[in-house]
């Protein structure tokens, strides 16, 4: 929770990736979870929730569905996760802007801060973390 509060992004990135490279390989056996961007979702959402914080999932827009939001009062806080799969890398940033899911909440008149995570399949685990503030065109 302090890495939002204090806007410490990067500090989410290496708390998450140690979080990730904790989850025994056993886990992963027979099973294909980790082909599913839900699956890693999930992950970033349980760990947010349980720190009491106002997360919200398939957060609709009029131009699609926002991955996650986190809302405090200092700011909010969008999340877009993809699995990469080949080429595509920086696309989880690129589709928040291109989308407009910040719109939802400017007239909360609080900062907003757009992240994009991407996730390796092969390593399971963040392969690209990209955030920026938010600014209107």
């Amino acid at each position: 929770e302090d890495a939002l509060l204090n806007l410490k992004l990067d500090e989410i990135k290496d708390i998450m990736q140690s979080h990730f490279s904790s989850i025994p390989a056993d886990w992963y056996r027979k099973n294909e979870i980790d082909s599913y961007e839900g699956y890693y979702a999930s992950v970033f959402y349980s760990y947010f929730a349980s720190l009491g914080l106002d997360v919200r999932c398939e957060d609709t827009t009029s131009y699609g569905k926002i991955d996650m939001a986190v809302v405090l009062r200092h700011g909010v806080f969008i999340f877009e996760f993809k699995l990469i799969k080949g080429k595509g890398e920086g696309s989880a940033l690129k589709q928040i802007k291109e989308r407009g899911y910040a719109e939802k909440y400017r007239s909360l008149g609080l900062p907003i801060y757009l992240v994009g995570i991407e996730f390796d399949r092969k390593r399971r685990n963040i392969k690209r973390f990209e955030w920026e503030a938010y600014r209107e065109a």
